[in-house]
């Protein structure tokens, strides 16, 4: 029996200070990105190419339109901001940083604010790194920003013949088991001198992708900083470096390098709800 009261679980509601907490921490970012450079953009909640940005497409929310092409209530922004700057706005505007303010929806009834950007046509992954560093700031909060390479795991995954699962489910004790003195370095890295150390043991075929990763590591500003090097998120579409944002068991941000269209790109999201618990607390 569903009361008149109810919200189906999983979905949000805001009032009072919640409510205005959220727009004040909206306003804000939304503010922030303006100034460097970002315009807005709200999308569709609804689309066709959802499948190409979830991992698990069960997750999608989804049904028919009025040809019985299948249609997905939005469950990631990037590559739809991608695809509708390029394809369907790419006459009428030439600019290439982008920012939204809006939610996602995932199986069976999940609601998720986010405050993300997409930098079309840029690869240089320290800009949106140092980007998210400079808000982490301005909001007055040190979370860990973890920093990651997906070619890693993929690379050694094939090196070992062993499942990419071992990587994506955090099997470390798994991996631990295999004996392999490199692997076991690797799994210990967590900062700029472990890398270095480790980047001497491991074969050359991984080795161009953790200089990669040091590189990157080198050049970030933000202080709390943690190197995973074997560490394989849900999302499809990064290809390269890409990292998360940490704390009290809250993911914060996502974000990194990827290709759309055949283009390289950069982009992050801040989830909003975890970011306005840990400004509560």
């Amino acid at each position: 029996m569903i009361f008149e009261h109810e919200i189906p679980k999983g979905s949000r509601l805001y009032f009072g200070k919640a409510a205005k907490a959220k727009r004040e921490l909206e306003y804000k970012l939304s503010s922030l990105l303006d100034e460097n450079g970002f315009e807005e953009i709200v999308t569709p909640n609804f689309s066709y190419s959802q499948h190409q940005s979830i991992e698990n497409d069960r997750k999608l929310i989804k049904f028919s339109d009025e040809q019985n092409e299948q249609v997905s209530l939005r469950a990631d922004s990037t590559l739809d901001v991608v695809r509708i700057i390029t394809k369907r706005l790419g006459r009428t505007t030439s600019h290439r940083k982008w920012f939204y303010v809006q939610p996602i929806f995932t199986y069976p009834s999940k609601e998720e604010y986010q405050i993300g950007c997409e930098w079309i046509c840029h690869d240089n992954i320290v800009d949106i790194l140092n980007l998210t560093g400079n808000i982490l700031d301005n909001l007055n909060i040190k979370p860990i920003l973890q920093l990651s390479n997906i070619n890693i795991p993929q690379l050694i995954a094939s090196e070992l013949a062993i499942d990419i699962n071992l990587f994506k489910n955090g099997e470390i004790a798994q991996l631990f088991e295999l004996n392999i003195s490199w692997l076991n370095e690797l799994i210990k890295v967590k900062d700029i001198e472990d890398l270095e150390k480790a980047i001497d043991l491991v074969p050359a075929v991984i080795k161009v992708e953790l200089e990669k990763l040091l590189k990157t590591a080198k050049e970030v500003e933000y202080k709390n900083l943690v190197i995973a090097p074997l560490y394989h998120g849900s999302l499809k579409y990064y290809d390269d470096v890409y990292y998360r944002v940490i704390q009290d068991n809250h993911v914060l941000c996502k974000g990194g390098k990827y290709s759309s269209e055949g283009i390289s790109s950069l982009g992050f999201a801040l989830y909003t709800d975890s970011l306005l618990k840990i400004l509560e607390d």
